[in-house]
């Protein structure tokens, strides 16, 4: 009799084995099965996690040559090497090959530092808000995933930092995207009680002060409320409490707005990336907000949600009138994001948005990028890459892209405070 060969022995055990654990997933029911992927590709990407940063470090924000900081701050480039020169300011660090680079602290140090001493310029090297100009709550919405609010919210965070602004960022989405892009895992890096929930919760023993859960990030002037799945506990526990009437102190939609007062003078800025979906989070969103930027990309079916999303808007913020609860926005705009101009039915969607709202839609779009992408993968804003990384004129039409409506932006946020 012939002997089957090693091979076909270990085939054999391996179809196997294959076959009792194909057995075993017929078993499951559904939660099991979900709970299972949950855990291997939680695992997955803490492994990956591990590699791209090793336990021990932390996510830092590159230096910046003395062109940059002159396009960012308007001090000239001669002037910053002549202080350097002359050991007057912030300290330069210097690259290989001698050229001399800031950190975005040592900016901040410069804006400063020319406030106090140009007074009669101050606001155009230091932008924050002055006495009597309202904080700035800017959400960022759309039910419809896809439509690029987290990278909306990261790149004008970013930007707003790297003018000078003080800026707080609310993670209200449970899957934690703005989170990871600030370098916080969300089912490692943020604990029980740790996320807006633990400021907007129902039960006064365990609440807490917002300042006590935001934390400072790696970019200078950019400070971090996170998210995680426990977001989602405020869904669960408003329906109840409006349920049994039994909530003491402010209704749901005013909570977020009130944990905000708190931190009002610390920063110029707060951007409230919601949820995809118009659940209370949404709606406290809304109320608290004092702008609102709607992204869309500009296909009909992306439309077409739009639609249904401010329908609803408008019949939930009619209860909220009802119950007495006024919104006061400076302005609500439309950004078309993931915009290809090239695409012709792309474009017609544009040109119908645009006849529909007019100057409601703001002018610049977020243009679809790889640089974007690129740098998106590698959890980093545009603002983030270095020259080199990617292709230079790739980099160039994107910077330029993300620079044209975060500066369209802040020409509302500024017309809001008054200044021309």
């Amino acid at each position: 009799m012939a002997v089957k060969p090693v091979f076909d022995r270990q085939e054999g055990k391996m179809a196997i084995a294959q076959r009792a654990e194909n057995d075993v997933q017929l078993k499951e029911d559904a939660a099991a099965k979900i709970l299972r992927h949950a855990g291997l590709l939680s695992n997955q990407l803490q492994q990956l996690r591990t590699r791209m940063y090793p336990p021990r470090s932390e996510k830092a924000l590159r230096s910046f040559l003395t062109n940059e900081v002159s396009k960012l701050t308007s001090i000239p480039d001669s002037t910053l090497k002549l202080m350097s020169s002359e050991g007057r300011g912030p300290t330069p660090g210097r690259l290989e090959n001698n050229h001399r680079v800031y950190t975005l602290a040592q900016i901040n140090e410069l804006r400063e530092l020319f406030a106090k001493q140009k007074p009669a310029e101050a606001l155009r090297f230091l932008p924050r808000r002055r006495p009597g100009e309202h904080l700035q709550v800017l959400a960022i919405a759309n039910f419809k995933g896809g439509s690029a609010k987290t990278t909306t919210c990261v790149h004008l965070a970013h930007y707003l930092a790297l003018h000078g602004y003080r800026v707080l960022t609310l993670d209200l989405d449970p899957q934690a995207s703005l989170s990871a892009m600030f370098g916080a895992q969300p089912e490692i890096d943020v604990g029980a009680n740790e996320t807006i929930y633990a400021a907007l919760r129902y039960d006064d023993a365990e609440r807490r002060p917002i300042k006590d859960i935001i934390r400072k990030t790696y970019f200078d002037g950019v400070d971090l409320v996170p998210g995680n799945l426990e977001v989602m506990e405020y869904e669960h526990e408003t329906p109840r409490v409006l349920a049994n009437k039994s909530s003491s102190g402010a209704i749901f939609f005013e909570r977020l707005k009130l944990a905000l007062a708190d931190v009002e003078q610390d920063y110029d800025v707060v951007i409230l990336d919601t949820p995809p979906s118009l659940g209370f989070l949404t709606l406290s969103a809304i109320y608290a907000a004092t702008s609102m930027v709607i992204t869309v990309h500009p296909a009909m079916l992306d439309v077409a949600s739009m639609s249904q999303f401010l329908l609803m808007m408008g019949d939930l913020i009619s209860v909220l009138n009802e119950s007495g609860a006024q919104l006061d926005q400076d302005f609500i705009r439309y950004l078309v994001t993931r915009h290809d101009p090239n695409d012709a039915p792309q474009s017609q969607v544009v040109a119908m948005l645009r006849h529909m709202f007019g100057t409601d839609v703001l002018l610049p779009t977020a243009i679809e990028s790889t640089a974007v992408e690129a740098a998106g993968l590698a959890k980093r804003s545009i603002y983030e890459l270095e020259m080199g990384q990617i292709g230079r004129d790739t980099h160039k039409r994107a910077r330029e892209a993300v620079d044209s409506v975060n500066e369209a932006i802040i020409r509302l946020i500024n017309d809001s405070w008054g200044r021309t």
